[in-house]
């Protein structure tokens, strides 16, 4: 073999190395760029979940927000409705109040109910002796049909008539139009044991309580329906 054959060969082998360095350089630079491409495209999908995550977490944030927003309004919207039925109830009371400052201008039938109150008064306290409290303006009519009263529940009880006190202390007087707010009493009397353990007050204001008080569930139902719920 001559120089001109060895010298081919190492050019062939030159050329084929060159090849195969080429082969590989190629190989790593695809392989490069697919990792790049793979690592590329986990970073940009964690980076949306991040983002997608953080989205949800201010929606649930504007949701909440929202709700309790709502639910003020709706509790706030709930207290002025109760509210304006509370006056309007409230209102019937003042109303059925002023009707009763009525009661006693009618002096035969005023004189019919107090005689009945009485009577109730003796037969919740069954007393032999009693103390009677009214309205000063009231003590001539009191008086005048004391001893009615006295023998109706003597004759409802079957015991005898029992001993009745008109109290020299008075219950508050009719209102006047200077004193609308002040203290006063519509009428009806308190009566009570001798040793004021036990006390019936059935004057016509208490007994007006007593009514609304037990009726105020039928009223709202009548004014408000539904609604109440």
């Amino acid at each position: 073999m001559n120089d001109a054959d060895v010298s081919r060969q190492i050019q062939q082998m030159v050329r084929f190395i060159r090849q195969e360095a080429e082969e590989k350089a190629n190989e790593i630079s695809v392989s490069a760029e697919e990792e790049f491409n793979i690592e590329k495209l986990q970073l940009v999908e964690a980076e949306k979940r991040k983002i997608r995550q953080e989205y949800e977490r201010k929606e649930k944030q504007v949701e909440i927000r929202r709700k309790i927003e709502y639910s003020m309004q709706l509790n706030a919207s709930r207290i002025k409705v109760l509210q304006a039925q509370d006056d309007l109830v409230n209102s019937m009371k003042e109303a059925a109040s002023q009707e009763l400052l009525r009661v006693s201008n009618d002096s035969q039938a005023y004189k019919r109910l107090l005689k009945g109150l009485i009577v109730q008064s003796l037969l919740r306290l069954k007393e032999s002796s009693v103390l009677l409290r009214c309205r000063e303006v009231d003590r001539p009519l009191v008086e005048s049909i004391l001893n009615e009263a006295k023998q109706e529940y003597a004759d409802k009880a079957q015991v005898h008539p029992p001993n009745v006190n008109i109290d020299r202390v008075y219950l508050p007087p009719p209102p006047t139009s200077s004193e609308a707010h002040g203290t006063f009493c519509s009428g009806g009397v308190v009566l009570a044991s001798q040793d004021g353990k036990i006390v019936c007050e059935n004057t016509l204001d208490a007994r007006l309580e007593v009514a609304f008080r037990q009726k105020l569930p039928e009223i709202r139902k009548r004014l408000f329906g539904k609604m109440e719920a």
